[in-house]
């Protein structure tokens, strides 16, 4: 079951609200013999996390089918980085990791119980058996809080964001669980940012269309960094963004990502034009900007020097030089305790 976002936070009645964890999405089916990890996309995933196949069969009762979050929780909050690079081929570095970055399991919604499906159960139904089933439970295997108060929820999405959270998930309590609809509502933070128009990639297999724009901000040493892109575009507005940004493709041999083409990614950094694992092989070759034009986008949070998700485009800002995109632009999320959010 998904999600549709939404701005606010719903009003009427018969809403419980949980808090939005940043991590893998997956199912766990808990079997007489085995116990399965399924991504959202239906790939298997205990090859990556062995340490929570081993937890997760010994806490679970059989039969039953568990919806939730594989996350990896550290004294800094969640950790986005470190869960992406557990997704790894070598079987010895997944061992490594799966012992020096542990991971969670978020546990949100039950599926199935005694070896019979409880999707066609109302949610509070659904939650109170999930309630039951994991009472006794200990890491890492997680229940996430839930509350039907909507102060409480808006505390949870000013507060819980310090932890690495992303956000507040509005469910009906009244509802079945609808897999493949999007039946619940997230609510995430909204900001907004002005950033430099440093390049772009082409849209598919066109030449005179632009798939996407490559947004940087400057740093306190002066250096523009490359913090995500933005896509949102109708096929007329990316025509026209192929000639709008034609003339800025000159005069860009001291561009300051010039050193990126071709570059590899590290771990903890990632370039426009530089391919990885996470790119399945796609075309990410880019084309350089003077970096002079300036965008207004809108994006929910940061994960370390970049957007999290890919960011929003909402209008060009001609009035906007483009040294003033700093990142002292940015709101600064205070930081919150983990350990409270487990605890809510």
């Amino acid at each position: 079951m998904l999600a549709k976002i939404a701005e606010t936070l719903p009003t009427e009645p018969g809403f419980l609200f949980e808090p939005k964890w940043d991590g893998f999405r997956a199912l766990v089916f808990r079997g007489n013999e085995q116990t399965y990890l399924q991504s959202r996309d239906l790939r298997p995933l205990n090859r990556y996390f062995p340490e929570l196949e081993k937890a997760l069969h010994d806490a679970l009762p059989k039969g039953c089918v568990l919806d939730g979050e594989i996350v990896i929780a550290t004294a800094r909050g969640l950790d986005f980085d470190a869960l992406q690079m557990r997704l790894h081929p070598a079987a010895s570095r997944v061992a490594r990791l799966a012992k020096e970055t542990p991971a969670s399991f978020i546990a949100f919604d039950l599926l199935a119980a005694g070896g019979k499906s409880t999707m066609e159960l109302p949610q509070g139904e659904r939650r109170t058996r999930l309630e039951r089933l994991l009472g006794t439970t200990k890491p890492p295997l997680h229940l996430t809080p839930v509350t039907r108060d909507r102060a409480q929820a808006e505390e949870w999405l000013e507060k819980f964001e310090g932890a690495g959270l992303d956000g507040v998930v509005a469910k009906l309590e009244s509802a079945a669980y609808q897999p493949g609809k999007r039946a619940m509502l997230k609510i995430k933070h909204v900001r907004s940012a002005d950033c430099v128009v440093a390049g772009f990639r082409w849209y598919k297999e066109r030449d005179d269309a632009v798939g996407s724009l490559l947004l940087g901000i400057y740093d306190d040493a002066g250096t523009l960094q490359h913090v995500g892109v933005t896509s949102s575009f109708t096929m007329a507005m990316r025509e026209q963004l192929a000639q709008e940004l034609a003339p800025l493709r000159s005069g860009v041999e001291e561009h300051p990502w010039r050193e990126w083409a071709g570059a590899v990614v590290g771990e903890a950094q990632r370039m426009p034009g530089a391919q990885s694992r996470w790119s399945g092989g796609k075309d990410l070759s880019w084309v350089p900007l003077r970096p002079e034009r300036v965008c207004e986008v809108k994006y929910d949070h940061l994960q370390g020097k970049r957007f999290r998700h890919a960011a929003v485009f909402l209008r060009w800002r001609p009035d906007k030089p483009a040294e003033d995109c700093r990142y002292d632009q940015l709101e600064v999320t205070t930081p919150f305790e983990l350990a409270k959010v487990f605890g809510a």
